[in-house]
């Protein structure tokens, strides 16, 4: 189309079943719509989103050779692109496009008929006078980098690569702990089909180092992220575990062989319950099967002075290196799958509760070790005071559901509870106390568990604990009295118990807000990673081709995490087999007149402007660039411009919404 071609535009009205026309007279508007200059052809139907409404702008675009289109239909999030392949499939620049949400901004927002419709008159008016101004556009492709980024190591971590590697893609898959496995690692069995935990994840540990398309890096943190989608630059630092990964076999010789004749520090992965030497391996699955060495315990890296006898049981294998440094080493991957998972609420926040105050109150995760067969205690339920608990309390919402800490359900908390409960009784024959707000169990399977486990005579009591306390009565025993109102009787309990379980909530990661800084993501009110949308694209994120996976998006069990971590490799699968990804051509450019005074450099949330020393200019990556305006906004002599959002276009919206 020539600028001498008279604009002819076709306009259509959409009325969404009753979700518009139950509130605007789209008839109206239709006809009103007719008689504004420029308009050739003005419909109102049913459902212009259907494969009929989108013929019926084609036919039209063909016989009344219309060179401009504007729906007004619902929010451009979900339609937009549907019209836009509609009119280029008719042979018109899909930029000749505009779309008014007459439904999100108008029919669901009023009750008032007649305001509604001159509402509607008045936003069709606006697209109608700036549709004109539109140019034909080009949709820019950004060729992707073979390779994924896995960042975490835990169940969402593994299957998401393993899922990648299967499909022929190259895959990073980094864990900041010395060991892949997370923390389904420490479980002992998964509800609701009480499996072994281990013997579930530990092939899949298995399968990722034995996976010739997966490059696993333990020990090892993201400190930068450069670049864009398809093209994402990532530094790595690896810390040094001392000990030479090629070469070390596992045998744990060298364990044996330190100096430290007993285990007398506090071992991590059992949370503090068991102890470890200086130099140990994780846990006796762990992947890569490769020792660590703590540089804080050990002997030889504290002081230089120790006889060294590890590296004499290691013999000719010569794995043990002291003089390990650590190593920047930077990749570029395409996409990138956010899978960092979760840290338990720590419970030394609910003072009340006892817990770091009375050695026999546990939270979850320390009694998933207690009761596993590889735990601090082979598998043996015994407390801190050496004895076998007869009474146990397992106190519900630890952390969730509560105004002073967090608000949120973290979704696991019953249904773990009610694993443990059975658990418990099953090694101790302990009499169990479930204390619970409500009793949530959704899932498939989750309501028949929960029928089972309250089936086995453990008593089940509605009502929030309030205190924990040391019982007068057993001297020095520990004994603890659990008090609580029971809401179904309506009486304040005082139940008597060996232990105090604490079903803790599922928090953000510690340093999420650092690394939602890296990877320019948005984070929720509650601190876990947000989604693009929550139903359309629960895997994305803002930043093109970044997706979330598991827990770090929030509170959730392992199916769904697998599920979640499935969806997110197959996301980053289609951008890689595509070979390219189409942008939005709706970017800011810098004109000739820039004056190069930089005001605009730092404001950029998408590091997408930099500096041209040479022409003393700023310069726009298009690239990077995602079309939010505020360059544009910002800059004090307007020599930037953004397409879809020229002066002339939006000052012409503008008068068309005002005008009478």
């Amino acid at each position: 189309m020539t600028n001498k071609e008279p604009i002819r535009i076709g306009f259509y009205i959409c009325h969404c079943g009753t979700n518009i026309a139950g509130t605007v007279d789209v008839e109206t508007v239709a006809r009103y719509v007719a008689t504004l200059p420029g308009v050739a052809v003005s419909r109102d139907y049913k459902y212009m989103c259907s494969d009929p409404g989108q013929e019926l702008i084609l036919r039209d675009i063909q016989e009344h050779t219309l060179n401009r289109v504007v729906v007004a239909s619902c929010s451009p999030l979900l339609h937009e692109q549907t019209f836009r392949n509609a009119i280029q499939k008719a042979g018109l620049n899909p930029f000749y496009f505009q779309m008014v949400n007459v439904r999100e901004h108008n029919s669901w927002v009023h009750t008032d008929r007649l305001e509604a419709t001159q509402k509607a008159m008045a936003l069709a008016r606006a697209a109608v006078q700036r549709v004109p101004h539109h140019k034909p556009l080009e949709v820019k492709k950004v060729p992707v980098q073979p390779g994924v980024l896995v960042l975490g190591g835990g169940i969402a971590g593994i299957h998401a690569a393993l899922t990648l590697a299967g499909g022929g893609q190259k895959v990073y898959l980094l864990e900041r702990e010395a060991t892949i496995g997370g923390h389904m690692a420490k479980f002992d069995k998964t509800f609701p089909t009480l499996d072994c935990a281990a013997c579930i994840l530990t092939p899949k540990m298995s399968a990722v180092r034995a996976s010739s398309n997966i490059t696993l890096w333990t020990y090892s943190e993201v400190v930068k992220v450069d670049g864009y989608v398809g093209n994402y630059k990532v530094t790595v630092r690896r810390k040094p575990r001392y000990v030479i990964e090629d070469l070390c076999t596992g045998c744990r010789e060298c364990v044996d062989a330190c100096v430290y004749r007993d285990a007398k520090f506090s071992d991590e992965f059992n949370l503090g319950l068991g102890k470890r030497k200086p130099i140990y391996m994780p846990f006796p699955q762990a992947v890569p099967p490769v020792v660590v060495i703590d540089p804080q315990t050990c002997i030889e890296l504290k002081t230089g002075k120790c006889k060294k006898t590890c590296l004499e049981a290691c013999g000719d294998r010569h794995a043990i290196d002291f003089q390990q440094k650590e190593e920047i080493v930077e990749i570029t991957v395409g996409t990138i799958i956010v899978a960092t998972g979760f840290k338990i609420f720590d419970a030394r926040r609910t003072p009340y509760y006892g817990y770091g105050v009375y050695p026999n109150v546990y939270n979850a995760l320390e009694v998933e070790r207690l009761v596993n067969a590889s735990g601090p205690t082979g598998g043996e339920i015994v407390m801190r005071n050496g004895q076998v608990p007869k009474r146990v309390a397992i106190v519900h919402c630890v952390g969730s559901r509560d105004e002073n800490t967090n608000r949120w359900c973290s979704r696991v908390c019953c249904l773990y509870s009610l694993k443990l409960a059975h658990l418990i009784h099953e090694h101790t024959r302990a009499e169990i106390y479930n204390f619970y707000i409500d009793m949530r169990t959704p899932g498939k399977s989750m309501e028949e568990f929960y029928t089972r486990i309250a089936s086995e005579g453990m008593h089940l009591i509605r009502g929030k604990v309030a205190d924990v306390y040391p019982d007068p009565s057993d001297g020095a025993q520990g004994r603890l009295i659990v008090q609580a109102e029971d809401t179904l009787l309506g009486r304040i309990v005082k139940t008597p118990v060996d232990m105090v379980v604490l079903a803790v909530a599922l928090e953000p990661q510690p340093d999420a807000q650092d690394v939602r800084r890296m990877f320019n993501m948005s984070c929720g009110a509650e601190g876990f990673f947000l989604e693009r949308h929550p139903k359309l694209a629960p895997v994305n994120t803002f930043t093109d081709g970044i997706f979330l996976a598991g827990c770090c998006q929030g509170p959730k069990d392992i199916p769904d995490t697998v599920a979640q971590a499935g969806a997110a490799a197959a996301e980053a699968y289609a951008l890689s087999c595509r070979g390219h990804i189409e942008q939005e051509p709706n970017t800011a450019s810098v004109l000739d007149d820039c004056s190069g005074c930089k005001s605009c450099i730092p404001l950029c949330p998408y590091t997408a402007i930099s500096f041209d020393a040479d022409r003393k200019k700023a310069v726009i990556n298009e690239a990077l660039c995602k079309g939010c305006g505020t360059c544009v906004a910002s800059c004090p002599s307007g020599s930037i411009k953004q397409n879809l959002f020229e002066d002339e276009e939006i000052f012409s919206e503008i008068e068309g919404v005002l005008a009478c």
